[in-house]
């Protein structure tokens, strides 16, 4: 069954069809966020409506150009490098 779900969203016309649904999920959660009861928040970002999502999404990006940089730079080796 995941098999067939993986292939499924894998296939080109499949996720152009798909990727309209997952924008309008993205959006409805950022949106939802304006509705949530903030009287005991911790910090002051707390109190601003859509960080959590923006603050998820530019961590992601952060962690992503950073394990980049690690490979290439760092983990990457030349192709003889055992030889």
């Amino acid at each position: 069954m995941i098999k067939r779900f993986i292939d499924f969203v894998d296939s080109i016309k499949n996720m152009n069809e798909l990727r309209r649904p997952f924008y309008i999920i993205l959006v409805l959660v950022v949106l939802s966020d304006f509705f949530v009861h903030r009287e005991h928040a911790a910090f002051f970002w707390d109190h601003i409506p859509g960080w959590s999502a923006l603050y998820g999404f530019i961590s992601c990006i952060v962690i992503i150009l950073v394990s980049k940089f690690i490979g290439h730079e760092w983990l990457l080796k030349e192709e003889d490098y055992y030889d």
